[in-house]
């Protein structure tokens, strides 16, 4: 049996070796990988090291910032807008003022009547109507006739019944005196006033055949 020379490695041994110089080689790399340190992602220093305090803001938030009034004016010009509807209402107005023919209307005086034998003594009232012409209109009624219109009103127009004022109270015992004269007075003249400065009322038949007859 031969002797080996010092130095000299059996064919058997190679194998091993070179296999283990292999296994070592990629034990080695794989260490190196593992120690290589890799590129930091732009939010890794944040989860690394929490701040309470933040003093710079990543770049990504202010690249394409915008300010607020900026942000205010695009979305409001960005909304949707409603068209506006210009509409013509000259001829409901001008219809309107044709009802309205009336301007003001006063009572200025009244007088007691009485009939040939003393019996049966009533008052009229002197009326002045002022017209949006300027014209004034004179007329002279009764307090029968005022009632008779306001019954006349509330059946032509039923549903504007509350707009139709009461008249002022009657008396038997005080129907001459001159304080409850006055008090009717200014009692009839606001009723007049209210249907004649009133467009429903005022082109109403009703009422122009109180004015007129």
């Amino acid at each position: 049996m031969e002797e080996t020379p010092p130095g000299h490695a059996e064919p058997r041994d190679i194998l091993p070796a070179t296999a283990s110089t292999d296994d070592d080689d990629e034990l080695e790399h794989h260490m190196q990988g593992d120690a290589t340190p890799t590129a930091a992602s732009g939010t890794d220093h944040l989860l690394a090291e929490p701040n309470n305090q933040v003093t710079d803001a990543p770049p990504f938030w202010s690249r394409h910032g915008r300010s607020v009034s900026t942000v205010s004016y695009h979305s409001i010009t960005q909304t949707n807008r409603r068209p506006i509807l210009l509409e013509d209402h000259s001829e409901e107005d001008h219809t309107s003022t044709q009802s309205c023919w009336a301007q003001s209307v006063t009572i200025d005086d009244y007088v007691i009547l009485t009939g040939p034998t003393g019996i049966g003594a009533y008052i009229v009232w002197h009326c002045t109507v002022r017209t949006l012409n300027g014209g004034d209109l004179e007329i002279r009624k009764r307090y029968s006739e005022f009632d008779q219109l306001r019954e006349d009103l509330i059946k032509s127009f039923p549903q504007a019944a509350q707009m139709i004022p009461q008249l002022p109270r009657k008396s038997v015992v005080s129907r001459f005196r001159p304080k409850f004269l006055e008090q009717r007075k200014a009692g009839l003249s606001h009723f007049l006033n209210c249907i004649l400065l009133n467009p429903e009322f005022a082109a109403s038949p009703v009422l122009k055949g109180f004015i007129f007859s």
